[in-house]
């Protein structure tokens, strides 16, 4: 059950998706990305309400989509499975006709059908809501019935259209560990579209990470996460990236500035190091840390229980530092600091 494709989609309003996607069974892919990145297009056309403009898609070896050899499987014939974002349960129908929607659409006899129905309320322990509409649902037993509507078919590709966005945030916690028990049992191929970077660490194998209509970067979470190669990346994942070069262990930063690091490099390299790693004195600082630079404090932002730092280098950081230590120090916009960081909290990788 493997998916593989190179989509190539052009909008009539002249913004295109060029996305390369290759997935093994039981793998969950996470497309991820902000707001007009080409995430739901992508899943739009995997679903098949969108023709590529060029390249292919196919499923298990089976073509789902030629530009080229003009094929093109309609969605009603694809082995696929889709939740959105809203759910989009039939609000006329009871919780069991939900589920059965798609057994009774594909040609299933009726008492066949509502004995898998059954068999899968009972087993998502939602037997007892068989009759109930779904109006009288919560957000996280929504979840629930759109996604065993989407499994209970058999599908071999699972499409997942930002499918906690509609959740509170209590609600979330649980319901995300469920889709994740969910999803470790489908032996088919998930698409997960997602632009909270939380969901997608969690449950996504594999991260594509989308700008723009393109690939930036792909990896799993915990490469994603340790080497960050955009902004975008290193915002998503909260640590602080730099481009620049090195000469050994002193890398001159392209915007300014200069940060000593642990590790012998040459050449052109990005550093990365998390906002806890930088220490704010008001005083210069003696010790250690072979990195010490004058800063000024840009602004101040709540981050739960810390509060973050944007400081004016070079080279420009961000800080995290507790509420406590904001009052201790006095700290408001325009204050004038020392920031220091130690060598071995950064990161170095090829830039």
């Amino acid at each position: 059950m493997s998916l593989d494709g190179r989509m190539n989609l052009r909008r009539d309003s002249g913004f295109t998706v060029d996305l390369a996607i290759a997935a093994q069974p039981g793998e969950t892919i996470g497309l991820l990305g902000p707001n007009g990145a080409g995430k739901s297009t992508a899943l739009r056309a995997l679903a098949g309400l969108l023709p590529l403009t060029a390249g292919h898609l196919t499923l298990d070896g089976e073509v789902m989509d030629s530009a080229d050899d003009d094929v093109f499987v309609p969605p009603e014939r694809r082995p696929v499975g889709v939740v959105f974002q809203d759910y989009l349960l039939f609000p006329h129908l009871t919780v069991r006709e939900n589920v059965a929607f798609g057994l009774r659409a594909s040609g299933v006899p009726r008492r066949e059908a509502r004995t898998k129905t059954d068999a899968a309320l009972q087993r998502l322990g939602m037997d007892h809501y068989a009759q109930a509409r779904p109006g009288s649902l919560s957000g996280g037993q929504s979840q629930r019935i759109a996604l065993e509507r989407a499994l209970i078919t058999g599908p071999r590709l699972l499409l997942l259209d930002e499918p906690l966005a509609a959740l509170d945030a209590s609600t979330k916690i649980k319901v995300r560990s469920e889709l994740k028990a969910h999803l470790a049992e489908f032996t088919g191929v998930t698409v997960l579209v997602t632009h909270d970077p939380l969901d997608a660490m969690v449950l996504a194998d594999r991260l594509v990470i989308l700008q723009d209509g393109t690939a930036v970067q792909i990896g799993t979470p915990g490469e994603i996460a340790r080497h960050p190669q955009t902004d975008y990346v290193a915002n998503l994942v909260g640590v602080n990236l730099h481009r620049g070069s090195s000469d050994g262990t002193v890398v001159s930063l392209d915007n300014g500035g200069q940060l000593t690091v642990a590790s012998s490099h040459q050449g052109p390299v990005l550093v990365a190091f998390s906002p806890n790693a930088v220490s704010l004195h008001v005083e210069r600082p003696v010790g250690s840390a072979r990195n010490t630079w004058p800063v000024g404090i840009r602004g101040l932002e709540n981050h739960g229980l810390t509060t973050r730092i944007d400081l004016a280098g070079p080279p420009d950081v961000l800080a995290d530092i507790t509420p406590a230590a904001v009052a201790d120090l006095d700290l408001t916009p325009g204050s004038r600091l020392w920031a220091q960081l130690k060598a071995s909290e950064i990161r170095v990788y090829p830039g």
